[in-house]
């Protein structure tokens, strides 16, 4: 059962003496730190004395001193007790953090923002019409809490002084706040191994949720109180006897009673009547090391019989809030059994005050968590998110949401950077500044180098490596290549291209355009006219605008298929490597002449896709066979068949799939043909023949691919693809001469 203490600094008339806490404070710290924790009391008085906290009728001072009162407890350091003893005038009396920085300093300033910042946690509906700002205000929450842990426990200390102080409020008010508790708050604090303050939420949850079971809890506790005593003051007595006779030093015994809520959880989980418990009191051993714990638990199992299935080993298996004990049972004398927890000091200190512990000795440690803490807590946080869900409880508006859509990772110094999921190294170098981002050239997770299209992952540490000077690569703003996800990461490389020379604008763009169309396989694309489809005067300006990277290069391709005709020309691919045709036959979608729906198959040798200018051959047996309008085959037929020729254009449809060709040139190496054909699966495009051949005169391989594709965007996309696998020196769209 949870006690709570009377507060010091109460006087008989409730009246608040100020002077009895410091001196109750002053006790417990060196006079560097009772300075600070004195100033945030007059400061807090002034502030907060006469203002009245609705609807628990405390004043703001009061309250800061309980929440001061109970983190002394949890020996926190001093400016997170003075956080505490103003956080509530911050609150509820205008106190404003300018005013804090003023007197008491930054980093209580800082401390009290993020508790301001927790404040997100609230219970309410996700269809309410403030959800998005609560999204933006629990990722806040996040970066906060991640910062500096000290604030998630004067959050927790501020609801254990709130729950203190219930009694006289309505029935429906007591028990949406012990809800809110139960539901957020207390699995908060188990999942921070605040034992201490896990359960007197719990207990006073209870007290206000189901007030009679609590008082009958408590009653039967107190009605054999007297007789649980003596019975294990009798088995202290005993064991500490054999236990001073053993090598064992510093060892500590007591008794420990199970809070009501833990006992109320049990009876409902395993359906007991009070009278059936038997751990309603355990002894707690403390000794000096883990090898005492084990030694000391030979001891206890020599003395009585252990009870089967009643070993716990959480120092071997700590909990996954780090928990660490020996739990056993015994059958003690009188046949009663009786649990038994073994640990070491630290482990005690760590079982009671969690995260708290690692505060204790602050100033002797260095002032800022280190990365292996930050990273520890941010698991932690996720782990009672999981535990939340898992017990079916939606108590966080847009938690999930958060956890799902956003990456929380850690600069070399241990730095917060939030971005969205799916960012990358090169996302990450643009979030800290434009000119990193300029000059990236590699990165390391972890201490790891890993890829540029890498996605980071939460929690993982990101450094970035730099050329002197640098500027960005094209192949950033490819979408296709995955080197960047963030809205303002693109903006700047974009703008970083927008802002060179015009001229060298316009020959980048030029190359650009004539590099897509050659490795398309559209030769003859007719430059003018595209512009003026694109609404640019002229080819130049295009070009220009391709360079500076206003244009994308899929609005080309957009602009490319949607246009009906393109000169003829001649192309000439590496001879010699075409190693077969497929057959292929088009549905529905191509219009010839003006008519649609007519018998049509697309030619097996040039294989023409939707932006390619075609034509059709009337053949005697299997209709018309199109034809892109510069295969050779169309371009060296004889006079007397060329009446057989016929318009044709690509109509309306563009649901269908076309089959293509494409030449890989590679380096040769095991498992190449492999990493190629993964990368045109990932594309979710169909693979119909794959053939290859060497020359064994030189180190190189040529692969020929038939593949299936819907659009000329979806062409470029794997081209892409290709082009990243490892050896591969170019691929391009088969054209036959």
């Amino acid at each position: 059962m949870v006690k709570i203490k009377n507060s010091l600094y109460l006087n008989d008339d409730n009246s608040i003496n100020l002077e009895a806490w410091l001196h109750h404070a002053a006790v417990q710290r060196n006079q560097d730190d009772f300075q600070l924790i004195r100033q945030a009391c007059v400061l807090s008085q002034i502030i907060g004395e006469s203002k009245i906290i609705s609807p628990t009728n405390v004043s703001c001072l009061q309250h800061g001193l309980t929440m001061a009162e109970i983190l002394l407890d949890l020996h926190l350091d001093k400016e997170t007790i003075a956080a505490s003893l103003i956080y509530s005038g911050v609150n509820y009396a205008e106190l404003g953090l300018e005013t804090i920085s003023e007197h008491l300093g930054p980093q209580v300033t800082k401390l009290v923002d993020g508790v301001k910042q927790m404040d997100a946690i609230r219970l309410a509906s996700t269809s309410t019409p403030i959800y998005q700002a609560q999204l933006e205000n629990i990722r806040k929450m996040l970066l906060a809490m991640v910062k500096d842990t000290r604030v998630v426990l004067i959050k927790l200390a501020e609801r254990v002084a709130t729950m203190r102080t219930l009694d006289t409020l309505a029935k429906e008010t007591k028990q949406a706040y012990a809800r809110e508790t139960l539901d957020i708050y207390s699995p908060l604090a188990n999942r921070l191994g605040v034992g201490q303050l896990q359960w007197e939420l719990e207990d006073l949850s209870l007290h206000h949720l189901e007030p009679e079971i609590y008082d009958k809890i408590a009653n039967l506790l107190q009605e054999r109180l007297v007789d649980r005593e003596a019975y294990i003051q009798a088995l202290i007595a005993k064991l500490q006897t054999v236990l001073e006779n053993a090598p064992l030093q510093n060892f500590q015994l007591y008794g420990r009673v199970k809070h009501i809520h833990s006992i109320y959880r049990k009876m409902q989980k395993k359906k007991l009547q009070f009278e059936e418990l038997y751990d309603l009191n355990a002894i707690r051993v403390l000794v000096n090391t883990v090898q005492d714990c084990y030694s000391t638990l030979s001891i206890i199992h020599g003395l009585w019989p252990p009870v089967d299935g009643q070993f716990d080993d959480y120092i071997a298996n700590p909990k996954s809030n780090g928990y660490r004990s020996i739990h056993t049972a015994i059958l003690g004398p009188n046949g009663k059994i009786l649990e038994i927890q073994i640990r070491t000091h630290q482990m005690h200190q760590e079982s009671e005050h969690g995260l708290a512990a690692h505060w204790k000795y602050k100033e002797t440690s260095q002032q800022n968590a280190s990365y292996q803490t930050k990273i520890a807590w941010l698991r932690q946080v996720l782990e009672w998110q999981k535990e939340l869900v898992k017990r079916g409880k939606a108590t966080v508006p847009g938690l999930t949401a958060v956890l799902d859509d956003r990456v929380y990772v850690f600069t070399p110094n241990g730095d917060i950077v939030d971005l969205p999921q799916g960012a990358t190294p090169l996302d990450f170098a643009y979030t800290i500044h434009s000119e990193i981002g300029h000059r990236c050239r590699g990165a390391k997770v972890n201490g790891a180098i890993v890829p540029l299209t890498y996605q980071l992952k939460i929690g993982q540490q990101v450094e970035i490596l730099t050329a002197k000077q640098g500027s960005p690569s094209r192949d950033w703003l490819n979408p296709h290549l995955g080197y960047l996800y963030t809205a303002r990461a693109k903006a700047k490389a974009h703008h970083w291209f927008k802002i060179q020379d015009y001229d060298k604008h316009v020959t980048d763009g030029q190359t650009l355009l004539d590099k897509e169309c050659q490795r398309l396989g559209l030769i003859t694309v007719d430059q003018e006219k595209l512009a003026n489809k694109l609404h640019f005067r002229n080819k130049k300006e295009l070009a220009a605008a391709l360079g500076s990277g206003d244009l994308r290069i899929t609005q080309l391709l957009n602009a490319m298929q949607a246009q009906e005709h393109l000169p003829r020309a001649n192309t000439c691919i590496k001879p010699g490597i075409l190693l077969g045709k497929s057959k292929g036959k088009l549905p529905d979608g191509i219009t010839i002449a003006g008519v649609a729906d007519l018998l049509t198959h697309t030619a097996g040798c040039c294989k023409p896709v939707p932006g390619d200018s075609i034509l059709g051959f009337i053949t005697q047996s299997r209709g018309i066979v199109v034809h892109r309008d510069d295969c050779s085959h169309i371009l060296n037929i004889a006079p007397c068949r060329q009446k057989r020729l016929v318009d044709a254009d690509w109509g309306g449809n563009a649901s269908h799939v076309y089959s293509v060709d494409i030449c890989v040139e590679a380096y040769s190496r095991p498992g190449l043909i492999q990493d190629i054909s993964i990368s045109v699966i990932n594309e979710k495009l169909n693979l119909v023949a794959l053939t290859s051949s060497h020359n064994k005169l030189e180190p190189t391989t040529f692969i020929k691919l038939t593949i299936e594709i819907p659009s000329l965007i979806s062409l470029s996309r794997v081209l892409d693809r290709i082009k990243q696998v490892s050896n591969v020196i170019d691929v391009k769209r088969w054209v036959v001469n």
